[in-house]
């Protein structure tokens, strides 16, 4: 009986040795644990945290750093942050990716201040080239220039001077909102334009664009909204070898920048087998939710037959459309309900029918596809919204949770400020384009329209939705910094004026941080899986050298990334 006894008790023993065993092999232990600085989650069940342990690529815990060490290892890196700040990696909501790469690739004209700083850099560019060479740029904006050349035609610089640098080199630079184009003389005789009969500015006549002629009806060189084809058509195609050293320069520069995941408006079935490619090469280092280019209608239909793709791995997804509805402030092509301030003769643009917008938004809703329709004009805001109610009126079955959303949505009228919120439709708005353009959009509007319909951040999140924040780059630069600042500040990056432009429509730096993370997740259908510090979701992390939600105003321009953490690895660290 003794020994029967025993030999149980021993049993009993080892059964719990075993259990207890099991049950250590079984417990999660972290990659990565995070601690030592100030840590905003974005996460309203926990703010702060004192540290993260990440497994992989995902969230395994986040809290106080004594209870984080149980998940630490010796296999476990560590990044003690030394005081710095982390904030969820962030969300560029509005950008064009290739763009980006291809404005570090050809003549990047966003820091232009004069139309002789644009003449230097193309001959500087055509001193290297062969004749017959294309010079291809973007970024200038004459509303931002420091001075304007004397002869100007309906608030443009006319291709003579531009012409005298590169008389043997065709020149198209994009403006710096890709909405107009500025053309020299050689790329106009390359395009066959001086061939036509004249016969007047009937000549030229594009439907939703212009072409700028001076009163001998010659064309000046600048060419806007669906105008610009007449050149573009002529310029060299693009090849592989250029497309993935445009893609590799955008994901270096959003690393760079703290930019994890990238909503990229608009992309031709080319980029998106570049994009497959990338991925499948293990390249695509940037989380991109791609739009579907609006343009192309063959394109639409194929998706719309085989439907979303959201991908398992959290790369890239394709769930939604992009449609160019109008044009913008700076070219004078945004539609508006009443004619520009500075040009009474003249409305815009519309550069795509709003019939196409309605049918578009009744497709997107019957297969699941998300519309996303830039408009900056206080008309073409009010036309999309009627067209999305429509479309939900007409399909109300589909129309849950839709997050249909307007690019922009710049200038609005005040009875349109409400409809966002009742019709669920998110505005992407990006606010470093207040902070760029509000010191002359009173030009083009008018002091009543700007103050009532302009940049309507406060408006629009009282009214219940969520703004997600961008930068449309290569509109602007990517940096993020700057368009927080703009959100919370209402200023130039100049820091004026005194208490900035509308100042009780400023974000605070909660909201503003939200908008480019969560909500910004929100406007993806990826909340679930993003935009905050919480439990399983992804390890995208920003770094920065100091707290922005917290420093005096004035410092937050000289907040730098130092890290960023894409999917638990160090992605980009800033050398000191």
């Amino acid at each position: 009986m003794k020994i029967k006894f025993t030999h149980s008790l021993l049993l009993t023993v080892l059964s719990i040795f075993v259990f207890t065993c099991s049950k250590d092999t079984k417990k999660e232990f972290a990659t990565l644990l995070i601690h030592g600085g100030t840590i905003y989650t974005v996460d309203s069940k926990q703010t702060t945290a004192e540290a993260v342990a990440v497994k992989n690529d995902k969230i395994l815990f986040v809290g106080n750093l004594d209870d984080a060490e149980a998940f630490k290892n010796n296999q476990t890196k560590v990044i003690d942050l030394e005081g710095k700040t982390m904030t969820p990696g962030l969300i560029e909501g509005h950008g064009h990716f290739m763009g980006l790469g291809y404005n570090e690739l050809n003549l990047d004209l966003l820091n232009t201040k004069s139309y002789e700083d644009i003449i230097d850099a193309v001959a500087e560019r055509v001193a290297t080239l062969e004749p017959g060479e294309w010079v291809v740029g973007r970024g200038w904006h004459q509303s931002k220039w420091d001075s304007l050349p004397l002869h100007m035609v309906n608030g443009f610089q006319t291709h003579d001077r531009l012409s005298e640098v590169s008389p043997d080199n065709p020149v198209y630079l994009s403006h710096a909102s890709g909405h107009a184009g500025f053309a020299n003389a050689k790329a106009m005789e390359v395009a066959g334009l001086y061939k036509l009969s004249a016969e007047g500015i009937k000549t030229f006549d594009v439907a939703g664009g212009e072409v700028i002629v001076d009163k001998f009806n010659k064309p000046t060189g600048v060419f806007n909204e669906r105008a610009q084809t007449l050149i573009t058509k002529h310029i060299p195609e693009k090849n592989i070898q250029t497309d993935i050293q445009a893609f590799n320069l955008a994901v270096k520069a959003c690393h760079k920048n703290g930019i994890t995941s990238f909503h990229d408006a608009g992309i031709p079935r080319e980029t998106i087998d570049l994009y497959e490619k990338m991925k499948q090469d293990g390249k695509l280092n940037t989380r991109i939710y791609a739009m579907l280019t609006g343009w192309d209608k063959e394109l639409l239909n194929e998706w719309y037959e085989k439907g979303i793709m959201i991908d398992t791995a959290n790369l890239l997804t394709i769930r939604s459309v992009k449609l160019n509805c109008d044009g913008a402030l700076g070219s004078r092509g945004a539609w508006l309900l009443e004619p520009y301030s500075d040009r009474p003769d003249h409305y815009g643009h519309e550069t795509l029918p709003m019939e196409f917008v309605k049918e578009t938004a009744l497709s997107g809703l019957k297969h699941g596809f998300q519309v996303c329709a830039h408009a900056i004009g206080d008309r073409a805001n009010r036309e999309i919204l009627d067209r999305y109610e429509l479309a939900m009126k007409a399909l109300p079955e589909s129309s849950e949770n839709h997050r249909f959303r307007i690019e922009h949505a710049q200038h609005l009228h005040p009875d349109d400020i409400p409809r966002f919120a009742e019709l669920q439709v998110i505005p992407a708005m990006q606010a470093v384009h207040m902070s760029s353009d509000r010191p002359w959009a009173i030009d083009r509007l008018g002091e009543k329209r700007i103050k009532e319909g302009a940049y309507m951040w406060q408006d629009l999140l009282k009214s219940g939705v969520p703004i997600v924040n961008g930068t449309d780059v290569p509109v602007e630069p990517i940096n993020p910094i700057a368009s927080f600042y703009a959100s919370i500040s209402r200023k130039t990056l100049k820091g004026m004026p005194e208490g900035g432009y509308e100042p009780e429509q400023k974000m605070t730096r909660e909201q503003a941080l939200k908008s480019y993370t969560l909500d910004a997740a929100y406007g993806a259908f990826e909340e679930n899986i993003k935009g905050s510090i919480s439990i399983g979701k992804l390890a995208d992390f920003t770094i920065y050298n100091q707290d922005l939600m917290t420093v005096n105003e004035p410092d937050i321009l000289n907040t730098e990334v130092v890290m960023t953490i894409f999917g638990g690895e160090v992605v980009y660290l800033k050398k000191d």
